[in-house]
């Protein structure tokens, strides 16, 4: 591009950019407002993972901010405060409505008790407003307070001359019957300043009771990104009409009890399903089809259940063997098992050896042609799919999911993904077959990120989307995919063969090179960030505390933040979760206990004990000119400085 046009460009942007700030004073002001933004120290980052929808942990985690909120209470009050009353402080910021209720029933004195609180919530205010601009403050208050608030967090209250302007504000407050409202609203604004934003490393959904509970949360969460999982994926094929992925979906609530999640919580019919289930599977074994209860499963289901977790496991292979034989480049043929069973010997062909099945008692399998789907099971998915389709929760959800998310994310030095970077065995990026193309590095997530995109968007091509749909499938679940990780999913040898060895899912070569220093950096520079300041955070793979393993990988450089949120994985982690807190003094890994119920946590004050761990300290205290946000400030004062020159030089001329 020549000089000239470069100058009309900006010249044109310039003249856009004074429509904003028409004359010298507005931006020089604004220069002023960015440059003292840029001294601010940096706001708080939280990261969590692998939630798997167990909601009352992630929300007590959230309110507390992985123990920010109680650091910010100790700081405050220091020793002038019994912990007693910390914890019950504690308390009434994460759940306000909850414990006032219960303090307006025990409370003797409950103008004195609102008088000391509504004070401590006001200092707690201060303190975690004091990182922001005032305009910030200003926008995360409800508009019903926001002059008290502002009048009440702004001004020393140790000047004398407004000691009892201050004071009297309290006791009207109280007078006029509004402190409960005040106290409610004080608390939700401490959590809302507390974290400045939210990374999710992936999955919210599957095995636990409540990931439409979580979704909701994170819908109208003030600042969220996430990065997709695999169970995470397989919803969002689910929610495209992707029968492979609707089936898994289906099965996997089946396995861990949690039908109601689909039916309750989503308002997805299953009432086809299981009416084919009691037709088809009524007096067939399903024995290996054994329910994982969560807490509030009912066992008066059971029998139903497990016939329908039968038939929507048989329909799963079915569907996925179809998906296999469409794309021979997912190199997925050992996954085509229903068709190397002998079902007069009740044995199965696995890598060329025979191994006897536990079950084969498979009424809708034809063994002339195993992956073709029945009469009866096509009408069924074929309902089941309009039902994902047109489920309105869902789809505003998975649209959520996409708009705030994506595969990875480069964010302040960080690298977020939930899973790996597909490594062959000397540490090098692995080349995947993506579509007749192949792909590694950052160019296999962009790829598969535009795949996961046009299986949801393109709707004005629809040969094109449910190509697109199929990769959606093998990003859940394919052996080079990135967010899965592992060279097979051995769902069939799990429900059927006895030898566990056969069914052992081998992990991808990234998970053994963790510690090597010359791998994580190349896959940092893959991404383009510097490799001596920047981090790996990801998820997926529950790290086993109770085994001695370790979240903090190769010096600190990459972080295993996945330690069993879900209960399903707690026996074996030993832990209840990490979560990862990224502030102006460093990073700080946070290991949680198992959470008990938040009535406990009401009523008992019974905080989740969490384990802090310094990863790093940071020399000097980070500020906002250090992050990306920064970078884009600092722009933008560059081109306002530009627009300046052009007013003073009679370029443009101020209106």
């Amino acid at each position: 591009m020549k000089k000239s046009e470069l100058q009309l460009m900006e010249l044109k942007y310039l003249k856009s950019l004074a429509n904003q700030y028409p004359d010298i004073a507005s931006a020089s002001t604004e220069i002023i407002n960015l440059q003292a933004i840029l001294n601010l120290p940096k706001g708080t980052e939280h990261f969590m993972t692998d939630i798997h929808g167990e909601y009352e942990q992630f929300n007590h985690v959230l309110k507390n901010g992985s123990g920010a909120v109680r650091r910010k209470i100790d700081e405050e009050f220091g020793n002038t405060l019994s912990n007693k009353d910390k914890k019950s402080l504690a308390t009434l910021i994460y759940y306000p409505r909850e414990k006032l209720d219960i303090v307006e029933r025990e409370e003797e004195n409950i103008e004195d008790w609102y008088k000391i609180t509504l004070h401590r919530l006001v200092q707690i205010t201060k303190r975690v407003a004091s990182k922001y601009t005032r305009s910030k403050v200003r926008k995360a208050m409800p508009k019903e307070f926001s002059y008290i608030i502002e009048e009440l967090i702004t001004e020393k209250f140790d000047i004398s001359d407004k000691e009892g302007y201050y004071n009297e504000i309290i006791h009207t407050i109280i007078r006029i019957g509004r402190a409960p409202e005040f106290i409610e609203t004080l608390s939700n604004l401490i959590q809302r300043l507390v974290i400045d934003h939210l990374h999710i490393v992936g999955d919210i959904f599957d095995r636990g009771p409540g990931p439409h509970i979580v979704m909701d949360t994170l819908v109208h969460y003030h600042s969220v990104d996430i990065q997709w999982g695999n169970h995470d994926i397989v919803w969002m094929g689910a929610a495209c009409g992707h029968l492979p992925c609707i089936a898994t979906v289906l099965r996997i609530a089946a396995r861990y009890g949690n039908l109601d999640t689909l039916e309750d919580g989503y308002g997805i019919n299953l009432i086809p399903l299981a009416t084919f289930a009691l037709d088809k599977y009524q007096d067939v074994d399903c024995s290996a089809f054994a329910v994982r209860y969560n807490t509030d499963y009912n066992t008066k289901d059971l029998s139903l259940d497990m016939k329908i977790h039968k038939a929507i496991t048989i329909l799963q292979l079915k569907l996925e063997g179809q998906v296999i034989k469409r794309h021979p480049e997912f190199e997925m043929d050992d996954r085509l098992l229903l068709d190397k069973i002998d079902f007069e010997k009740k044995t199965v062909l696995i890598n060329g050896q025979e191994y006897p099945m536990r079950d084969t008692d498979f009424p809708t399998v034809n063994p002339a042609d195993p992956y073709s789907l029945t009469a009866d099971e096509e009408q069924m998915m074929e309902r089941l799919r309009h039902a994902f389709l047109k489920c309105e929760k869902l789809q505003r959800h998975v649209r959520f999911l996409y708009t705030n998310g994506g595969l990875y994310k480069v964010h302040n030095s960080n690298l977020l993904y939930h899973g790996c970077m597909p490594l062959d065995e000397d540490g090098n990026f692995k080349s995947v077959n993506i579509d007749g193309k192949k792909y590694r590095g950052r160019e296999l997530y962009d790829v598969l990120d535009n795949y996961a995109r046009k299986g949801y968007y393109s709707k004005n091509d629809p040969a094109g989307m449910r190509r697109a749909q199929d990769y959606i499938w093998y990003i859940w679940t394919g052996p080079n995919s990135p967010v899965f990780g592992k060279d097979k999913m051995a769902t069939f040898e799990s429900y059927f063969v006895e030898d566990k060895e056969v069914g052992k899912e081998t992990k991808n070569n990234y998970y053994s090179l963790l510690d090597k220093e010359d791998v994580v950096d190349r896959i940092l520079e893959e991404f383009g960030l510097d490799a001596e300041k920047s981090h790996i955070i990801n998820g997926h793979v529950p790290v086993e505390r109770k085994k001695g393993e370790t979240p903090i990988k190769c010096g600190g450089k990459l972080l295993i933040i996945d330690g069993g949120f879900s209960k399903a994985y707690q026996g074996k982690t030993g832990i209840a979760g990490y979560t990862l807190i990224s502030d102006s003094h460093g990073m700080r890994l946070v290991a949680h206990e198992p959470f008990e119920s938040m009535e406990a946590a009401i009523s008992r004050e019974s905080d989740i004990f969490s384990d802090s761990t310094s990863v790093e300290i940071a020399p000097v205290r980070i500020r906002v000119a250090d992050t990306d946000s920064g970078t884009d400030l600092k722009d933008r004062i560059i081109q306002l400085e530009r627009l300046l020159r052009a007013y003073r030089d009679g370029t443009i001329v101020e209106k």
